[in-house]
């Protein structure tokens, strides 16, 4: 797998280290956990004294009735993460604490997460016991104070589910301006094919509303669900894209996750908005530039962001 440029680091804390390898084990609905809370509430988890059995569990607890989740979505959801072994169990992670929820790029998480979220729909609460074979296997994942053979055990209340489609669908903003891109339309899951001009590039921050949403302005600190292209100002090529990964992107803006020129363009705009950044280098990745990409240190660059959704 091509590794993703930290222009959009992952927002998920537990489910940060992405496993591609592995099928899910067929599974039941015995979490073996007790699990009480109305939805959007913390849940009150209650283990047993015995050790977790070996196999992996998922259980609805909460209808919903929204879209449901499929392989190359963006799930944007509350939860908590432990770890339980025979040792007893501990909470590593707790969305509800932070008051933001968790990003779960489905197609790229540990087996029993996609086992878990598979089908799962927006305004509905899942209960995943996921034994080491299909979780983290037999090494663990250390940085996440799991070790090898402890199981997880994940309450994922399912907030708003992104298509691997999905764009923004504000009104369109005639942009005509010879100095800036031109941005074509986005078709059938494609990124928008954008043309830069033969001139020099600005030296500040430019951001154009190609598209107005009609949703919530953004605030600093949300979780957002994007798709975006980004490009060479010196020759128009494209370096990255949510597109051609197959699944709409997710950070928290305003907070130095991101480029300064996201922190600044995207903070104050509506939901549902197509945008036009010019990136100067001073916004960007700095005089070290970003070999990994090809950017160098005098590079502008160009991006096209569809702002989908923020919470």
């Amino acid at each position: 797998m091509r590794r993703r440029l930290p222009v959009l680091p992952a927002a998920v804390a537990l489910a940060a280290p992405l496993l591609l390898a592995g099928a899910c084990s067929s599974g039941s609905d015995d979490v073996e956990v007790a699990v009480k809370g109305a939805f959007g509430v913390r849940p009150d988890v209650a283990f047993p004294k015995e050790p977790p059995g070996k196999e992996l569990a998922v259980k609805t607890v909460v209808d919903g009735k929204g879209a449901r989740a499929r392989k190359g979505d963006l799930v944007v959801a509350d939860y908590v993460g432990y770890r339980w072994s025979k040792d007893g169990s501990k909470l590593l992670a707790n969305s509800f604490i932070a008051g933001r929820p968790g990003a779960f790029p489905t197609g790229r998480l540990v087996p029993g997460l996609e086992k878990a979220l598979e089908g799962a729909r927006v305004g509905g609460r899942v209960v995943a016991k996921i034994p080491p074979g299909d979780g983290y296997g037999d090494k663990g994942a250390t940085q996440h104070q799991v070790g090898a053979g402890d199981t997880l055990v994940y309450v994922l209340d399912v907030r708003a589910v992104y298509a691997r489609t999905a764009v923004a669908k504000g009104r369109p903003q005639p942009l005509e301006d010879p100095r800036l891109p031109k941005v074509g339309p986005v078709e059938a899951g494609k990124a928008p094919v954008v043309t830069v001009p033969r001139v020099a590039a600005p030296r500040g921050l430019q951001v154009r509303t190609l598209m107005q949403g009609e949703g919530k302005a953004v605030r600093k600190g949300e979780l957002l669900a994007l798709q975006y292209v980004g490009a060479f100002w010196r020759d128009g090529r494209v370096f990255d894209s949510s597109w051609k990964s197959g699944r709409p992107y997710a950070a928290t803006i305003g907070t130095g996750q991101v480029m300064k020129g996201w922190d600044q363009a995207l903070v104050g705009q509506r939901v549902g908005s197509r945008l036009l950044l010019v990136v100067p280098p001073s916004l960007g990745y700095g005089a070290k530039g970003l070999a990994q990409a090809g950017i160098k240190g005098d590079d502008t660059l160009v991006f096209v962001v569809d702002v989908l959704g923020a919470h």
